[in-house]
């Protein structure tokens, strides 16, 4: 069959292409069926979360539903964390296999759930005779694919560059200093990206295994390094790391209720960088952002090779939320490309975010995802399954994201955070998210590759954009 999406009838849109993507948007999984299924796993002597763990990667994988949940992850990553401590003079490293994905990285954090380094896959240095897959026009098929990266107690310099594309850089060590008490603490964080399609959730890689080096010169391996590493110690971080308490929470919809009824969120909407905390608690105070905020320091174990841009949807404006941009180029990996390509960024997606207290993500839509037209814009609606325009489907032209139906998961049912991530920017490429200048500027810096959202009911949407289908 033929697809012809017609055009949107507004003065910023043009038409919109036939699909080519085959997502439909994942089901929102209820908290009952979560907890019938983890249930049954117990009952069956299984682990109630699924995904590969092991001692030192025990707290994971994070993703989407039935995932463990939390922080905003993106519904086509998976993120691990350990939590060890180095004993004194004791060395670790981590030895791995590049996975079979579009991107990974180990990423060093405090107390705070603020980034201190990335080292992304494309910096990390493989071992002799082995290929790093993530190089551009890097061998994605290799069979020798193996590496290792020391993890020291220190702090990178400061002046080092985030976000970007690093070109001809490499690193043998990731920076993850102690914090609290001693003997200290510390955080690391591993990402997978898009696993190409057929492969498991950590690339068919498995995941990286410690090896501790002690003071006298004894090697310990996997899981016998895990009780030197103290890895099972409990966390000592802020209550605010992972998500704004509710207590503070409440306080900042008392002052955004000060400024309007729906405050933060706008119409038209108002999208905003993810920079500090400060930052985040300005979207509903009001207050002025600092010139000096930094980005990707607000907590929620932000990933630095991205940045960030959301803005707050209620559904009070509109049923529908739609947004249309310009679509960055990217690798395509998820079917197995042979050599890693190239493009505008390595990677880009939309999703939908419960509120800031729950940091629970309901779905994403990531660039091989999203039906792109030939003119290279996109259309994404943004709308509960109920409120579902039935032309919301890539066969139409169009990616569709679900709210979820407790909204906020936390207060307002009709409130959702929507995310637009961009991952390591080429340096030709201006119009990234991490190169916007300064606060406000995000749609003159952006230009085309600016998301502009509209509310909209779901007639209205099904008579703007009629998805005609002929039979050949």
């Amino acid at each position: 069959m033929n697809i012809r999406p017609a055009s949107l009838p507004f003065a910023a849109l043009t038409a919109l292409a036939a699909a080519w993507s085959t997502h439909a948007g994942a089901e929102i999984i209820p908290p009952a069926r979560l907890a019938a299924d983890a249930a049954q796993a117990l009952a069956a002597g299984k682990d109630p979360i699924p995904g590969p763990r092991s001692c030192f990667w025990a707290r994971g994988p994070a993703s989407a539903d039935p995932y463990i949940n939390i922080a905003y992850p993106d519904a086509a990553t998976f993120y691990w964390a350990a939590v060890f401590t180095v004993p004194p003079g004791a060395r670790l490293s981590l030895e791995g296999r590049y996975p079979r994905s579009r991107y990974m990285s180990f990423i060093s954090y405090d107390e705070a759930g603020r980034p201190i380094e990335s080292v992304a896959d494309y910096l990390v240095k493989p071992k002799a005779g082995s290929t790093n897959p993530f190089l551009g026009g890097g061998d994605r098929t290799a069979a020798n694919r193996d590496y290792s990266l020391d993890v020291v107690d220190g702090r990178p310099d400061p002046g080092i560059k985030t976000g970007m594309n690093l070109v001809g850089q490499i690193r043998d060590k990731l920076n993850s200093p102690k914090y609290g008490p001693a003997p200290g603490q510390q955080t690391i964080l591993y990402r997978i990206y898009v696993a190409d399609k057929g492969t498991d959730e950590t690339g068919n890689a498995g995941l990286p295994v410690p090896v501790l080096t002690m003071p006298d010169g004894k090697v310990l391996r996997g899981a016998e390094a895990c009780a030197p590493l103290r890895t099972r110690q409990p966390l000592q971080l802020d209550p605010a790391a992972m998500a704004v308490p509710m207590d503070k929470y409440y306080d900042l919809l008392k002052a955004a209720a000060k400024i309007g009824p729906l405050h933060p969120a706008t119409n038209p909407p108002t999208w905003t960088q993810q920079l500090d905390r400060e930052a985040l608690y300005a979207i509903y105070t009001g207050e002025k952002i600092k010139d000096d905020a930094r980005k990707s320091e607000g907590g929620f174990y932000p990933n630095l090779d991205n940045q960030y841009i959301r803005t707050i949807v209620n559904r009070k404006y509109g049923k529908v939320f739609f947004v249309r941009g310009k679509a960055p180029t990217t690798p395509k990996t998820y079917t197995g490309d042979a050599k890693m390509g190239g493009g505008d960024l390595r990677y880009w997606s939309f999703c939908s975010n419960q509120g800031f207290a729950n940091t629970r993500v309901n779905d994403c839509v990531h660039d091989e995802r999203v039906p792109v037209g030939p003119d290279g814009f996109y259309t994404i609606v943004l709308s509960r399954a109920a409120d579902r325009p039935r032309n919301a489907t890539v066969q139409c032209g169009i990616a569709w994201l679900p709210m979820a139906d407790d909204g906020d998961g936390a207060v307002d049912a009709d409130v959702t955070v929507l995310q637009l991530r961009h991952m390591l920017g080429a340096g030709e490429f201006k119009h990234a998210v991490q190169n916007i200048g300064k606060v406000g500027d995000e749609a003159k810096d952006m230009g085309a590759y600016f998301p502009q959202g509209r509310y909209i009911t779901t007639s209205a949407f099904e008579t703007a954009v009629p998805c005609l289908v002929e039979k050949r």
